[in-house]
């Protein structure tokens, strides 16, 4: 560990602990975790789900901040710099805090017996950490892939959110939403308010949460959202989900601001933040000037984010079917452009056809990008995918996201926009060069 004195010697060594990038279980990471003797002694809401928990896991933070609570928030994966998957009253840690946490959980892991951690399982040990010396009044954790087995998972939360249930990750979490929803249900606890934002939710997720004996709150039934082009409503009937004392009249909170994230979906999202806040009012609770004010600050880059200019330049994660299509009517809500160029590179485990269909009629070209590393795909191996699904639009093979952008931007005319999706990997590449300019 002598060795290891900046961030990057760090992310670099956790990298080459285990041999595999996911190893699904808790058990190694328990034994680290007891090691370490963490323990979060405030309130703690764990945001599972397909699409959407980084978005809710924003305005959670945005509307405590706004009501002075000290936060602590743990997000994945990064866009830019690793330092923004852990935040501390809505500021990165710096290096120097991350680097000796990590060598805290190092000393930890090497007193456990060696254990062999995951890079995901080696940070979330060392964001739980920080957060246990930072004296926060409420922790927020989003899941990282799935629910049961997620690293994430060994902190029993005082609320869960599970936000969407949709096919990504088969391979790790099965090949059905009823499977898939069923490892994301086992973030609910015993006892404890289990949010569902999800419009439809798979039975397994019902059945999990009445076995355990959880308070299931769902949309459309427990809570609720209605508005117009000016403001919207939130409503929530507290029933058995209710924070214990809690007056059990219904809840309205009228005149809201419409989330500062765009797109279709964010008011579902706030209402399930919302909806976690009011669970909670009896520990933590949450002015409405407050909430108005976290509404109307919170951010969370490469969410449908717009960059101003011309042409226009959109910025989406979106890497699944599910995401694909909000992305999809989300395009359609923003008026009209004379062509729309993409540039999209996608990992080849993604249901890459799925994605393309869904914006097939949407897209006038296509600036393929090839991605590195054992799971991007070529640009080339891209084209292909999309001849064979039919999509429609003109098709360039680039490099990298980068070149792919450049190309498109010295195309684009004034009016058209250039949209910008299908992996993190993508939108971070294109965003060091808006950077830049």
């Amino acid at each position: 560990m002598n060795r290891l004195s900046t961030l990057p010697d760090w992310l670099a060594y956790i990298e080459g602990l285990h041999p595999n990038t996911i190893d699904m279980g808790l058990d190694r990471v328990r034994v680290v975790a007891q090691e370490l003797g963490i323990g979060l002694r405030c309130p703690v809401v764990t945001v599972a789900g397909t699409n959407g928990k980084g978005s809710t896991c924003a305005m959670l933070e945005a509307m405590l901040r706004a009501a002075r609570y000290r936060t602590g928030l743990y997000t994945s994966p990064h866009l830019i710099r690793f330092n923004e998957r852990i935040r501390i009253d809505g500021a990165e840690v710096d290096d120097r805090a991350l680097a000796g946490a990590f060598e805290f959980v190092e000393h930890a892991r090497l007193r456990a017996g060696d254990v062999q951690l995951t890079y995901f399982e080696f940070t979330t040990l060392a964001a739980l950490h920080l957060f246990s010396e930072s004296a926060s009044d409420c922790v927020i954790l989003e899941v990282g892939l799935g629910g049961r087995l997620d690293a994430v998972n060994l902190v029993d939360a005082d609320c869960a959110i599970l936000t969407s249930v949709d096919l990504d990750h088969q391979a790790y979490l099965g090949d059905t939403r009823e499977k898939i929803g069923w490892e994301k249900a086992h973030v609910f606890r015993a006892s404890k308010p289990a949010i569902v934002s999800e419009p439809v939710p798979p039975q397994s997720v019902l059945d999990v949460a009445e076995r355990i004996g959880a308070h299931l709150m769902r949309v459309g039934h427990d809570f609720g959202y209605a508005g117009d082009k000016q403001q919207w409503k939130f409503w929530f009937h507290p029933g058995a989900g209710a924070a214990q004392g809690a007056d059990s009249a219904p809840v309205t909170r009228n005149g809201l601001s419409y989330p500062a994230l765009r797109g279709a979906n964010q008011l579902l999202n706030a209402s399930a933040a919302l909806a976690a806040l009011e669970t909670l009012r009896e520990r933590i609770p949450v002015s409405m000037q407050a909430i108005r004010e976290g509404l109307l600050a919170v951010e969370w880059p490469g969410r449908f984010q717009l960059i101003p200019g011309r042409p226009m330049v959109i910025l989406d994660v979106a890497h699944n079917p599910h995401a694909a299509g909000v992305l999809a009517e989300n395009l359609s809500n923003i008026g009209f452009a004379p062509y729309t160029r993409a540039v999209l590179g996608m990992l080849g485990d993604k249901d890459i056809a799925g994605v393309v269909k869904l914006l097939d009629g949407k897209v006038d070209f296509w600036h393929l990008a090839s991605l590195p590393g054992p799971r991007g795909l070529s640009a080339a191996a891209l084209a292909e995918i999309l001849k064979g699904s039919g999509v429609k639009g003109e098709v360039s093979l680039h490099d990298n996201p980068s070149l792919a952008y450049l190309a498109a931007l010295e195309c684009a005319g004034e009016g058209d926009r250039i949209l910008v999706f299908g992996s993190f990997l993508t939108v971070a590449d294109v965003m060091h060069v808006l950077k830049a300019t």
